[in-house]
């Protein structure tokens, strides 16, 4: 019997095909499976519905990979391994690691057979590795497998010199809040003293009208 695919069927046919398939196969399986339908007028219109709806979702599905592309291409993630001599690794970095990686530290929920790498890393080093998402959208990752011994030196210090500067921010606030203490005490003690000294003017002046008032009675006692 002669039918037109309104499915792909793996080694068998895509959309669209007309081909002669046995009977009891069109009508046992490819027909009650909806994967294709006999070859008459009717069909060429559902071949074509398919075939739009094909489309749609092939692009659907390319929008989706592009945006996806953009997020991985040039990407950088690090991998932690303990190496030996020459930088060889104990073990190696396959690209289930490198699925779990992308998971944790970026988000991203990668299939690991999609992961292009030739052979397991088994170097200290720099990487770029493909992923391919579709036959044409492949975009690359750099990868960087760092010693975990030195990964834990370099945490270190940069943990030790925050806690120094932290130290040194610590001890700087002090110091200024003492010279802070230090020119308040001093200004107040210049405060303290201009008192002292206008009321001291005040006092003498005081002492001076006074005696020019004194003088002055007396003068009129003796004109009297």
């Amino acid at each position: 019997m002669k039918v037109v695919f309104i499915e792909d069927v793996p080694d068998v046919a895509e959309v669209g095909e007309i081909k002669e398939v046995a009977d009891g196969y069109g009508r046992n399986y490819l027909i009650p499976k909806r994967l294709a339908v006999l070859a008459d007028a009717r069909a060429t219109q559902i071949v074509e519905t398919q075939k739009k709806k094909k489309a749609r979702i092939a692009a659907e599905t390319e929008a989706e990979m592009r945006e996806l592309a953009n997020k991985i291409e040039g990407l950088d993630i690090v991998i932690k391994a303990k190496a030996g001599a020459k930088d060889r690794l104990y073990g190696s970095i396959t690209n289930a690691d490198i699925a779990e990686e992308l998971n944790k530290s970026a988000g991203l929920v990668i299939d690991k057979r999609i992961i292009e790498l030739e052979k397991p890393i088994q170097e200290i080093g720099n990487y770029e590795v493909p992923i391919r998402l579709t036959k044409d959208i492949i975009p690359r990752i750099k990868l960087s497998v760092i010693e975990e011994e030195k990964v834990a030196d370099k945490e270190k210090k940069e943990s030790e010199g925050k806690k120094e500067k932290k130290v040194k921010k610590a001890i700087k606030a002090k110091k200024a809040t003492k010279t802070k203490k230090a020119l308040e005490k001093a200004a107040a003690e210049d405060q303290k003293k201009t008192v002292a000294e206008e009321t001291k003017v005040e006092d003498q002046g005081k002492a001076v009208a006074e005696a020019a008032e004194a003088e002055n009675q007396e003068e009129t006692e003796q004109g009297g």
